[in-house]
């Protein structure tokens, strides 16, 4: 146990002591008032405004956001998939889908948003369709890339021997696109956060971004602070529950 205390310390050390000093600083420039409180609340306002506003904050701003980003990491999951999949056993597919997969990324998401709510409305699915927009463009392209590159040798003996497209899928290809495609998705739930995050500034009733709009309107910096505090925990959050999933599916890869 302590061996791994000091394992984990001597990896992370030295972010927690460069965070620990820039935290400090922060606190100190700000209680000197080298820049005023309104533009940047010190780290101690913006601790005082999460514990003010912890029943607003948890019970039902951050909830209405993870469930956004939940919905909108599943539909990109299940979307990014198929079609990652689909364009590499298709070459038309492929052709057609990835200029505009690519042209979707070029579309600004203050600019685009505004049309999702006319289509959706106010509800949560116009959120959804944000989120969706800009998560599903690395799960398909990391499928895509990772079964297009993963295996040619092994490919080529399996053709050999008679193997037809699917089993070399399953056996070969898929296994080793593995690291990719869970890179792709460690990507894709961080963006989810965004996503949900610029369709609530851009037209909600509930979530963090709402509540992160509402609060600069009135000035509060230390309550914008707050929530994107706590929009940054969540991204850390899912990006560490992505990053265990994937260390428990390639270790279990290299044992069968």
């Amino acid at each position: 146990m302590i061996g791994n205390w000091k394992k984990w310390l001597g990896e992370y050390g030295p972010f927690l002591l460069v965070t620990i000093l820039i935290v400090s600083g922060w606190e100190w420039v700000v209680r000197r008032g080298m820049i005023p409180a309104f533009i940047l609340p010190s780290p101690s306002a913006i601790w005082m405004s999460l514990i003010e506003n912890r029943e607003l904050l948890l019970e039902d701003h951050l909830p209405a956001t993870l469930k956004e980003v939940l919905l909108g990491f599943g539909l990109s999951l299940g979307g990014g998939l198929l079609l990652g999949v689909g364009m590499h056993f298709s070459r038309p597919l492929e052709k057609v889908l990835y200029p505009f997969l690519v042209i979707s990324q070029t579309i600004p998401l203050i600019a685009i948003s505004p049309i999702f709510i006319m289509w959706f409305g106010y509800s949560i699915w116009s959120k959804v369709a944000v989120t969706i927009l800009i998560a599903i463009f690395p799960i398909v392209v990391s499928t895509y890339d990772g079964l297009k590159a993963g295996g040619i040798e092994y490919r080529e003996l399996l053709l050999t021997m008679g193997a037809n497209r699917w089993t070399i899928f399953k056996k070969i290809q898929l296994p080793m696109a593995l690291p990719s495609i869970l890179s792709g998705l460690k990507m894709s739930v961080v963006y989810c956060v965004v996503g949900a995050t610029i369709g609530e500034w851009l037209g909600a009733s509930v979530g963090l971004g709402y509540f992160s709009r509402r609060m600069s309107g009135n000035l509060k910096a230390d309550a914008v602070f707050a929530a994107i505090f706590l929009l940054s925990l969540l991204g850390i959050v899912l990006f560490l529950i992505i990053s265990f999933i994937e260390k428990m599916l390639l270790k279990n890869q290299i044992r069968n």
